[in-house]
C-alpha cells in the first residue's frame, strides 16, 4: 500500500504538460508580487555616532529604503535604551560599537525575528529623542544636547517640515493615569501612563524612598495626593504624587529588603519593587563586598609570588611585587571571587596592595605605609618650595567677607597650627576687597585650583520665596430696644387750693407759671404740665408712637419708642514679602501710640507703643520644593483710653491678635494657620419694681434691650517659590 506522500509524488509525475505551465505562471506571478515587497523592506547599512554639546550624543542609522517604525523602552538598572526597528534587517559588519562619551559606554546592534534591536548602554539613564531624516533614523541622547542640535536643524524649513510634530508636544507632556498592582511574586508594580513617550525621567533612592522625577511633565490635580497601598502586601506602603517646580515628582515609600527595576515601554513607565528572600539578601551582601569573577585555587606549599602571578594572569592586571615578598602558602579555594582570594593571601602573609589603573603593586604593609609617609613629606616639601601665584576672584552672590571666614584658619592668624585647619597653606594669604566684593588670593597653583572649585560650589544664588499672609477680621452686631413713656395731668380746686398731677401749685412750678400767666392775661383757663409716671423710653429711638387723652380737668399721654440696628464689617490685611532661603524678613505697617511713663528719676517721659500689622517670617526650602516657615504675625489695633492713676491723663490700650507657629507648606498652597471666634449676647431689662412684673400691664412699666455681637479673625498664609533662571 502506497503512502500519501508517494501518492502525491506519483500524481505530480503523471500530471499533464499543460498543468506544469500553469504552475510556472503562478510562481512568476508570486515572485512579481514579492519583489516589490522585498525591495521596500528597510535594511540597516551604516551607523555613525557624533558628540553634541553638554555631554550628549547622537546616533545616525542609514537604511536602504525608508526608515522603519521605531519602538523603544528604557531600563534604569542597568542604564540602557533599547530601540526595536520593526521589519528592518541588519547588514552591519560588527555587533558591538565602543563609545567614549561621558554618558555612554557601548552600543549593540542585533537582528532577530522580524526586527533589528539597538541597545545603547549608558552610565546613567537619560532622555532621548528620535526623528527621521529621509532614509536616516537619528537618535539624540541627552536633553541638553538634543535641544541645541534641534534648534540648529529647525532653522532649515525643509528639515522642519520633515520632523514629526510630536517633538513640540513634549513640552505639554503630562501623566494621564497612575495604576498600582501586585505581581505574582509579591512585587509592587506602579504603572505610570504618559501622554507622550518622550520624557526626561530620573529615578534614584533616597533613604527608604524611591523617587521619580519627571522633568517638564505635568501632573493633574486629581492625582496630586498620597496613596496608601499597604493593603496590597508589597514592599511599597505609600505613594506620594505631587507637582514640583520643574515637573511631577513621585515618591514610593518601601520597607524591608527590596530591589527595584524601572523601565519604559512606549508611553508606560513601570517601577517594579520586589521583596528579597533571606538567601537573596545574603548573596547581595556578599556581592557587594566582593565583585570580582570567581576562581578556584588548590595548591600545596606554593610560593606567594606564584599565587600573585596566577591572580594577575586571571584578572589581566599588571603585577609589581616587592623584593621583600617571599614565603610559601597552602590554600584551597573553590568558586571564590578573585578580589576575596587576593585579600586572604595578603592578610595571611602581612602584605598590602595598591592599585593604580591596571597596575597592582604588592608589598609588606609596613613598607607601603613607610613609602606613603615619605611621599607625603616630599609633597609637603614641594609645596613649601612651589612658586606662589595671585588671583583675583570675583564673588557674585555671596558676601566676600563672610566667605573669607570659611577659608580663614580657626587656630589663629598665623603659624602652622592655625593654617593646618584651613585650606590655606602656611604661605597662603587672602585679602578681602569689600568695595568690589572680591577675594585676592595668593597661593600655589594647586591650592588656587581648589579655591576656584570651592567658590564655584558655594557662590550660588539663593532661592527666593514670596510669602503672602491674609488676616481677615469679620464682625456683625445686632441691637434691638423697646421702651415706654407715659404720664398725665389733672387740675382740681378744693376751696382756695388748686391741685395738679404733681401736687399743689407751689410744688408744681411749671403748672404754677401757666396759672400766673392766665391770671395776668385774664384767661379763663390754664394748662397743667403732664407728670411722668414711667420714663423708660429708648434714647435716640428711630421711631415712636404716641397717644393721648384731654378732658376738662384730666390729661393722659403714652409714647412707645423702638430701635433696631444691624451692622456688618470686614477688615482684610494682606502683607506680602519676598525673602531668600533661610533669610529672616519683617514687614510691618501701622502707628506708634505715645503714652506717659515714669522714669527712674521720677520724671514723666513719653514712650511709644506700636499698634501695627507685622509679619515676621524665616522660610526654609526643602529639597522636595516645600517650605518650612517660622512665623510671627501680629494684628494690633488701638483700643479704649483708660485713666492712668499714677501719672494722670489717659493711656490707650492695645487690642492684640498674635500668632507664632512653625508650619510646613507645599509650594503655592494656602493654609489656614488659626482663627479666633468671639460672640457676645446681652439681654437687659429695666422696669419698675412689682409693677413691671404684672402680666400684660407690666409692659407699661419696663424697657427691654437685646444686643448680639460676633467677631471672627482668620489668618491665611501662602508661600510661593520664585522661579529664577540662574538657579538651574
Amino acid at each position: 500500500m502506497k503512502s500519501s506522500t508517494q501518492k502525491r509524488i506519483s500524481e505530480r509525475r503523471s500530471a499533464p504538460r499543460g498543468s506544469v505551465k500553469g504552475l510556472a505562471a503562478h510562481a512568476l506571478l508570486l515572485m512579481s508580487l514579492l519583489v516589490p515587497w522585498a525591495a521596500s523592506a528597510a535594511t540597516l547599512t551604516d551607523v555613525q555616532f557624533n558628540a553634541l554639546q553638554g555631554g550628549s550624543f547622537e546616533a545616525r542609522f542609514t537604511f536602504e529604503g525608508p526608515a522603519p517604525e521605531v519602538k523603544g523602552y528604557t531600563i534604569e538598572k542597568p542604564a540602557r535604551i533599547a530601540l526595536d526597528l520593526v521589519g528592518a534587517t541588519n547588514q552591519l559588519g560588527q555587533k558591538k560599537y565602543p563609545l567614549a562619551y561621558d554618558n555612554a559606554s557601548s552600543a549593540v546592534v542585533l537582528e532577530g525575528r522580524d526586527r533589528t534591536r539597538v541597545v545603547l548602554n549608558l552610565v546613567r539613564l537619560a532622555s532621548y529623542e528620535t526623528r527621521i531624516e529621509g532614509n536616516q533614523l537619528v537618535v539624540s541622547v541627552g536633553a541638553g544636547g538634543s535641544r541645541s542640535y534641534l534648534k540648529e536643524k529647525y532653522n532649515n524649513p525643509v528639515v522642519a517640515a520633515a520632523t514629526p510634530a510630536a517633538n513640540s508636544a513634549v513640552k505639554g507632556n503630562s501623566i494621564v493615569d497612575l495604576d498600582f498592582r501586585r505581581g505574582d511574586k509579591g512585587e509592587g508594580r506602579l504603572v505610570i501612563k504618559l501622554a507622550d513617550d518622550k520624557a526626561d525621567i530620573n529615578v534614584f533612592v533616597e533613604g527608604p524612598r524611591i523617587k521619580i522625577d519627571f522633568s517638564g511633565v505635568a501632573l493633574p490635580s486629581n492625582l496630586q495626593r498620597r496613596f496608601d497601598v499597604g493593603d496590597f502586601s508589597t514592599p511599597v506602603k505609600l505613594i506620594d504624587a505631587r507637582m514640583g517646580e520643574k515637573g511631577a515628582k513621585l515618591s514610593l515609600e518601601a520597607q524591608g529588603e527590596y530591589d527595584y527595576l524601572a523601565y519604559q515601554t512606549d508611553n508606560e513607565y513601570v517601577v517594579s519593587v520586589k521583596p528579597l528572600t533571606k538567601e537573596e539578601v545574603k548573596e547581595r551582601r556578599k556581592e557587594f563586598a566582593y565583585v570580582g569573577e570567581k576562581l578556584s585555587l588548590n595548591f600545596q606549599d606554593i610560593e606567594v609570588r606564584s599565587v600573585l602571578q596566577l591572580i594577575a594572569d586571571f584578572t589581566e592586571l599588571n603585577l609589581v611585587a616587592s623584593d621583600t615578598v617571599a614565603g610559601n602558602i597552602t590554600l584551597r579555594l573553590q568558586n571564590v571571587p578573585w578580589d576575596q582570594a587576593l585579600e586572604l593571601v595578603l592578610k595571611t602573609k602581612g602584605l598590602d596592595k595598591r592599585q593604580i589603573g591596571n597596575v597592582l603593586m604588592v608589598a609588606p604593609a609596613a613598607e607601603i605605609a613607610e613609602r606613603e609617609r615619605l611621599e607625603i613629606e616630599s609633597q609637603k616639601q614641594v609645596e613649601e618650595l612651589a612658586p606662589l601665584q595671585s588671583e583675583f576672584l570675583r564673588i557674585r552672590y555671596a558676601d566676600a567677607a563672610e566667605l573669607f571666614k570659611l577659608f580663614k584658619p580657626t587656630g589663629g592668624e598665623g603659624g602652622d597650627g592655625g593654617a593646618s585647619k584651613s585650606i590655606l597653606s602656611p604661605r597662603g594669604n587672602v585679602i578681602v576687597d569689600e568695595r568690589t566684593n572680591s577675594l585676592l588670593i595668593t597661593e600655589t597653583a594647586e591650592r588656587l585650583e581648589e579655591f576656584r572649585r570651592l567658590v564655584s560650589l558655594i557662590d550660588v544664588p539663593v532661592r527666593q520665596v514670596q510669602i503672602e499672609a491674609r488676616v481677615v477680621r469679620a464682625s456683625s452686631d445686632f441691637d434691638r430696644a423697646l421702651g415706654v413713656r407715659w404720664g398725665g395731668a389733672y387740675v382740681t380746686q378744693d376751696g382756695n387750693e388748686i391741685y395738679s398731677a404733681n401736687g399743689t401749685l407751689e410744688g408744681d412750678q411749671a403748672t404754677r407759671n401757666n396759672f400766673v400767666d392766665a391770671l395776668t392775661t385774664g384767661a379763663n383757663s390754664f394748662t397743667a404740665v403732664p407728670g411722668l409716671v414711667t420714663d423708660l423710653g429708648v434714647p435716640g429711638a428711630a421711631g415712636s408712637f404716641a397717644v393721648g387723652y384731654i378732658g376738662s380737668d384730666v390729661l393722659l399721654n403714652l409714647e412707645l419708642s423702638a430701635l433696631e440696628s444691624k451692622g456688618r464689617g470686614e477688615v482684610v490685611s494682606q502683607p506680602r514679602i519676598v525673602t531668600g532661603d533661610k533669610e529672616p524678613a519683617v514687614i510691618k505697617s501701622g502707628t506708634e501710640i505715645p503714652y506717659p511713663q515714669s522714669s527712674a528719676s521720677g520724671e514723666t517721659t513719653i514712650a511709644f507703643k506700636e499698634a501695627v500689622l507685622k509679619l515676621d517670617v524665616t522660610p526654609i526650602i526643602t529639597p522636595d520644593d516645600r517650605i518650612i516657615m517660622d512665623l510671627i504675625i501680629n494684628q494690633d489695633t488701638v483700643g479704649d483710653l483708660v485713666i492712668s492713676t499714677g501719672l494722670g491723663g489717659q493711656v490707650p490700650t492695645i487690642d492684640t491678635t498674635e500668632l507664632q507657629t512653625r508650619v510646613l507648606v507645599s509650594n503655592g498652597e494656602t493654609v489656614v494657620l488659626g482663627g479666633v471666634y468671639d460672640q457676645l449676647d446681652v439681654e437687659s431689662e429695666t422696669k419698675v419694681p412689682f409693677l413691671g412684673d404684672i402680666p400684660f400691664i407690666g409692659r407699661l412699666f419696663k424697657s427691654t434691650t437685646v444686643t448680639r455681637e460676633k467677631q471672627e479673625t482668620l489668618i491665611f498664609i501662602t508661600p510661593r517659590i520664585l522661579a529664577d533662571s540662574l538657579v538651574d
